[in-house]
């Protein structure tokens, strides 16, 4: 007579380690679609000023690398740089968003980023991981230009403001990330460009991010914020948005204030061929491992163009 064969019974302890090896085979086929590909992370806001979120990130970080996937980061240090300001007796001025740099100003944000990027490249090699620290005026990386802003008056009539050493990109070179993800570092960049002109400007992590995502034809934008992601009206989050949708919402006014570069950033990135792009809350323990590699995400996936996308931010699975 042949014996029956029994599953063994679960106990509480064998299910617990049975859903850690689902999340594992949750990844897998994220994991292979992205092995060879490169992200670029903007990184900075609160997830940078908390001592659990800064070694969580460094750690994100190691396993993208390990897995065979190809991050260059890009930091912020906004908070930093507005205390050292006030410690040197200089008081921080902003138009639309920008910082207003002058000489002075602009050595202080330099002293400031050049400290925080070492700290990341220590934090990353003390994870396991190898990453070297540059800035934009390294190699040539990045080539800057003098912003030209334009603020509308009372008359609505618009006219040029000097926000002084503030950069737009001129251009990228992609050869010295390239070389460094050939010999395995992880690049940590400091969004500092050099002008033509020979003066060193100060560039928005986001816009410096999004313009080396494009040069790099990268795979991922991710921008890691202090919020959730985009929001609809009643406050809810959007998981799934395509340009043209994105574009909507900032006309309607459900896309506004601080969340409408970050959108307008995914939006010039998808057209100048990155393949898609995230804005995800930082504040989140490993962020950046749970929108890659879960079915669901936890941000705002921005996309050129989805078939369906309303029905994606009902609640719908993402392509990821």
């Amino acid at each position: 007579m042949e014996r029956q064969l029994l599953a063994p019974r679960e106990t509480t302890v064998t299910r617990e380690l049975i859903q850690r090896a689902e999340v594992l085979i949750e990844a897998l086929p994220y994991i292979r679609r992205f092995r060879g590909k490169i992200f670029v992370i903007k990184y900075g806001g609160h997830a940078m000023q908390s001592e659990e979120l800064r070694s969580s990130f460094a750690q994100d970080l190691v396993l993208l690398d390990l897995v065979g996937i190809n991050p260059v980061i890009v930091h912020g240090g906004g908070p930093q740089i507005n205390e050292l300001i006030g410690k040197l007796g200089l008081k921080p001025r902003f138009v639309r968003g920008m910082r207003v740099t002058d000489e002075a100003t602009m050595e202080a944000v330099e002293m400031v980023l050049q400290r925080i990027n070492k700290e990341i490249v220590t934090l990353i090699t003390r994870h396991g991981g190898r990453a070297v620290g540059l800035s934009g005026k390294d190699g040539g990386l990045i080539t800057s230009r003098k912003m030209r802003m334009l603020v509308r008056d009372e008359s609505g009539r618009r006219s040029p403001v000097d926000i002084g050493l503030v950069g737009e990109v001129d251009e990228v070179n992609p050869e010295v990330i390239r070389t460094l993800d050939a010999a395995n570092f992880i690049p940590v960049i400091a969004p500092i460009g050099i002008g033509r002109d020979g003066l060193t400007y100060n560039i928005n992590a986001d816009v410096a991010a999004g313009e080396i995502a494009s040069a790099l034809r990268a795979e991922k934008l991710i921008l890691l914020s202090d919020v959730d992601g985009v929001k609809d009206r009643e406050g809810k989050l959007i998981p799934a948005l395509d340009s043209s949708e994105a574009r909507r919402l900032i006309g309607r006014g459900v896309i506004a204030e601080g969340m409408i570069p970050k959108v307008e950033c995914c939006i010039e990135a998808l057209a100048k061929g990155v393949a898609k792009t995230h804005i995800l809350d930082g504040r989140v323990r490993h962020a950046v491992l749970l929108e890659i590699f879960t079915r669901s995400g936890i941000g705002t996936e921005v996309v050129e163009r989805r078939a369906r996308v309303t029905d994606l931010a009902r609640g719908g699975k993402r392509g990821r």
